[in-house]
């Protein structure tokens, strides 16, 4: 049986990474840091990483970088491109560039800070037991 508390949270962080790509982006370009507005950018990348997530399996291994995050980051910059067109926005060139590069670091960079925590957890305990 899967824990929640081993997934959830991860998620939860990827969740909120997506939405401060979504304010960091609408900062940049001088709009409006509504709660609707960022909400508004951010939903089309929303939905599609938990669809992603649920491809991946996240939960399984929630701070896999190969294949598992590196997936999830493709998947969720193309499927929420992808969306945000549908929904009526734009996707020229430079936004799936920054998109794409903003989404790695943020979700890559997550990984990679929790395995960093997972393997020194694992390396204090071996040297108290």
């Amino acid at each position: 049986m899967l824990k929640l508390k081993s997934w959830v949270p991860p998620l939860v962080i990827d969740a909120v990474l997506v939405v401060l790509f979504a304010a960091l982006g609408r900062r940049s370009h001088a709009e409006g840091l509504d709660a609707a507005g960022i909400f508004g950018t951010a939903a089309p990348f929303l939905i599609a990483l938990v669809v992603f997530s649920c491809v991946t399996v996240v939960w399984r291994e929630p701070n896999r970088l190969w294949p598992h995050g590196v997936v999830l980051w493709i998947g969720t910059v193309a499927l929420g491109l992808i969306l945000r067109v549908v929904f009526g926005a734009t996707a020229a060139v430079p936004f799936i560039i920054v998109a794409t590069i903003v989404l790695g670091v943020l979700l890559l960079g997550r990984r990679l800070v929790g395995m960093m925590i997972g393997r020194r957890k694992v390396r204090v305990g071996d040297t108290v037991n």
